[in-house]
């Protein structure tokens, strides 16, 4: 007996030994997160959404396919209840995705009643009373350097839409993002949300006068203080924000002007712990409960002020860290997510830090104007071999609007992180068709190194007019039809008036296509689906199968001409086909025309339309001064029929082309040959 009670004191002892140490341990938190086992009782369903998801994230949802699943569903309402009755506990921030709710409290008694509640799996310490100290933390973020940016870009005779001045066009035109711009894509109709440290004084800097003016901030919320205020905490977030958002013509021109914008403020600017990442996640959902098409965010963790909880790099892996598995979250529910890759290449870490070694997330890498790594910006790749970063972008001496209403420069992953986001979300304006990961892989596809990645910026520098081609390449379509000899091509493509196609043929007998024709695009100023039609006449008796391929001219200038061959069609002609009119719209119509007119190119259409068929039907084409220069002899029946025409030899300038029926003058077009 005497020993039973012995060994109870000890028992009890030990208890109270273990109880003292926990208690110790726990004394330097006075934040945690709780894990929830599940959602039951909820009054929630997945057959009504609208409930908790906006009209705009279910259109998302149903336009690619995305299922809405339990993950969607809001925490247990009673759940809540139940944990705000706990005394001397405030609950902070809650996460659908995580299933899980952060709480503050510096009371044992409240955590031990959090343990007793029959559905909370867990609760760990995340964050100390030195996160409830005033006060932004000066070494969490870049520095900025306060100046005056740039001068007036004179733009010449092929104007940009926009005059960005030097130092933002310099930023730009590394990505060919200009292009976009003057097809029309500057952000309109697209939303971007904005995670960061705050946004200090954004209603009143001039960089974002335009946003503000036009009322493109659509909302905003700090999960830190638990308000609607931003614009009284950190600058970080201004500061990327004006690298998207700037409009001040001839010195700062933000990469997607015409976005609209949700701030979030998720960054604990006193401390460092990984609550910021619960935070964040927060953020995220956020961003797609309100139907937002973009997150950019320049945040990063791995080492916290309790390195207790510090990350290694073996958590690097797109799968262990609360932020990176947030962002992973946010791209299956169909956000492009941009992030930056941090600034650890010179220190110790070196590598990218957490959310940016997310799967399905664009991790961004920093260089200067001129293409060259920065040598701060973060090594990849992902500790589990993916390639980190996916792409680079400007983050050496980036243009920034600072605190004190100038324009000045600053570096960090941080600022090239939006800028390849407003570029991202310019590009994906022009095709709402795909999805965020088909527009991920158009950016990575474009780069510079995409068939020779490495560790410093991934795929490389994307080039816009690339990623453009690529994704227009995959929407446009084409088909052909014979009739008689006649063979008509019809495709449809985006494109603006600015821009021209080119059909070329491959024949039965032929190894390599010849363009036959020039074609007008007949878009307007920003860029819209088209549809076209060419004519090809075929000589009488011809058999075999014909290729036709479409090659688009997107950039039409001189100095930056650019293409893309966008569709390819193919007809066979088993029998040997017999000339007839190629149209019978207007049997009555008698008229020549010409196209393309002006013609760019050595080929143009002469267009000849008549009642009847004409057996001998001579063309001559005079020049200015009326000389002879060339003639053809054609014949034509009923309708219409166009003719190619060789303009090969002919000279810049004016022409006159004169048909006629026999001997007498049909018809008489005039043609100017650029």
């Amino acid at each position: 007996m005497v020993q039973s009670i012995v060994q109870m004191k000890r028992s009890l002892l030990f208890l109270v030994l273990i109880s003292l140490l926990l208690n110790e341990a726990d004394a330097q938190f006075s934040r945690y997160m709780v894990r929830l086992k599940n959602k039951g009782g909820s009054p929630y369903s997945l057959l009504n959404p609208s409930v908790y998801l906006s009209a705009r994230s279910l259109a998302r949802r149903a336009k690619y396919g995305i299922p809405v699943d339990s993950t969607d569903l809001p925490v247990t309402p009673s759940y809540l209840s139940q944990i705000r009755a706990i005394p001397n506990l405030t609950l902070l921030n809650t996460s659908r995705w995580l299933n899980a709710v952060t709480i503050q409290t510096t009371d044992a008694a409240a955590i031990t009643a959090l343990n007793n509640l029959p559905f909370v799996q867990s609760v760990a310490g995340f964050a100390s009373r030195m996160a409830e100290t005033p006060g932004i933390r000066t070494d969490k973020f870049e520095p900025v350097q306060e100046g005056t940016v740039g001068t007036q870009r004179l733009t010449g005779t092929a104007a940009d839409f926009y005059n960005y001045g030097t130092a933002s066009y310099n930023e730009i035109h590394l990505h060919n993002g200009e292009f976009l711009h003057n097809i029309g894509l500057r952000g309109q109709t697209m939303q971007i949300a904005m995670l960061d440290n705050g946004f200090n004084n954004y209603l009143g800097l001039k960089a974002f006068d335009s946003i503000n003016a036009n009322g493109q901030v659509l909302g905003t919320w700090d999960f830190v203080a638990r308000e609607q205020n931003v614009a009284n905490d950190g600058s970080h977030g201004m500061n990327c924000l004006s690298t998207i958002a700037a409009l001040i013509p001839g010195q700062f021109i933000g990469k997607a002007p015409k976005a609209n914008f949700w701030l979030y403020q998720t960054e604990d600017n006193a401390s460092e712990y990984p609550i910021e990442e619960f935070n964040w996640v927060c953020g995220a959902e956020a961003s797609d409960s309100v139907g937002a098409d973009v997150i950019s965010s320049s945040l990063g963790y791995m080492t916290f002020d309790n390195t207790s909880l510090n990350h290694t790099y073996a958590d690097m892996n797109g799968n262990t860290t609360i932020a990176a598995n947030g962002a992973d979250l946010a791209a299956k529910k169909g956000l492009l997510v941009f992030l930056a890759a941090g600034n650890e290449g010179t220190n110790s870490w070196h590598y990218l830090i957490t959310a940016s070694d997310a799967d399905s997330a664009v991790c961004v890498g920093a260089v200067n104007t001129s293409g060259v790594v920065g040598t701060f910006s973060s090594y990849g790749p992902s500790s589990d071999g993916q390639v980190k970063p996916d792409v680079a972008s400007v983050g050496v001496s980036a243009v920034v609007q600072t605190t004190g209403n100038t324009i000045g420069f600053s570096n960090g992953t941080s600022f090239a992180c939006p800028n390849m986001a407003g570029l991202g979300t310019c590009l994906w304006q022009g095709f709402p068709e795909y999805n965020n990961m088909r527009i991920l892989q158009a950016l990575r596809r474009s780069g510079n190194r995409f068939n020779t990645p490495d560790d410093r910026t991934g795929y490389g520098i994307p080039n816009l007019k690339l990623a453009f081609s690529d994704l227009l390449a995959q929407f446009a379509t084409s088909s052909s039809t014979v009739s008689g000899c006649a063979v008509t091509i019809n495709w449809t493509s985006k494109d603006v008036s600015a821009m021209r196609y080119e059909v070329e043929r491959k024949g039965p007998a032929e190894s390599i296509y010849t363009k036959i024709a020039d074609v007008a695009a007949t878009g307007g100023s920003s860029l819209s689906i088209m549809p076209y039609s060419y004519v090809n006449n075929l000589s009488s008796g011809s058999t075999g199968i014909y290729s036709y391929r479409i090659r688009q001219i997107i950039d039409t200038a001189a100095a930056s001409l650019s293409s893309a061959y966008i569709d390819t069609t193919s007809i066979n002609i088993s029998a040997a086909c017999v000339v007839t009119g190629t149209g019978n719209i207007d049997p009555s119509k008698r008229s020549v025309s010409i196209q393309p007119n002006p013609a760019y190119s050595s080929n143009a259409n002469l267009v000849i339309e008549t009642p009847g068929a004409i057996s001998k039907m001579p063309i001559l084409i005079y020049d200015a001064n009326g000389s002879l220069v060339m003639k053809l002899n054609e014949f034509k029946g009923t309708g219409k029929k166009s003719i190619p025409v060789s303009l090969e030899k002919l000279a810049k300038g004016k022409y006159f082309i004169r048909v006629f029926n026999g001997e007498q003058v049909l018809g008489t077009a005039e043609l100017i040959r650029l």
